[in-house]
């Protein structure tokens, strides 16, 4: 049951960030969303943490915001998965995995 509930509060969090960011648009309704929920959660649950071993040293020489770079290149590979997620820059992108991170911990902070 928690699944389910984390991948509902994560569709929300991306329709919040959707509605808000310019340059990110996401059609098809609500299995979009969800699809788009699950996408990122798959690709953060098992291609993030390799891609962050393998950029250690440069995420050490950049004092951590290569992370940030990790984050958009998720987004950026989700857009590439799932055909009715469109990404129009690396700007929208940073600001989509800022705005759904912080849109899901509050959600899951109120619902726990």
């Amino acid at each position: 049951m928690g699944l389910i509930v984390r991948i509902l509060i994560s569709a929300v969090a991306v329709y919040i960030a959707s509605i808000f960011i310019p340059g990110i648009s996401v059609t098809g309704g609500v299995g979009t969303y969800l699809i788009v929920a699950i996408v990122l959660g798959l690709l953060n649950a098992f291609l993030k943490p390799i891609l962050v071993v393998l950029t250690i040293p440069i995420t050490i020489l950049t004092l951590g915001l290569f992370y940030l770079v990790i984050n958009v290149l998720m987004v950026y590979l989700a857009d590439s998965l799932i055909g009715g997620f469109n990404v129009a820059g690396f700007i929208p992108a940073l600001l989509f995995s800022f705005v759904v991170s912080v849109i899901t911990y509050l959600i899951d902070a109120i619902v726990s």
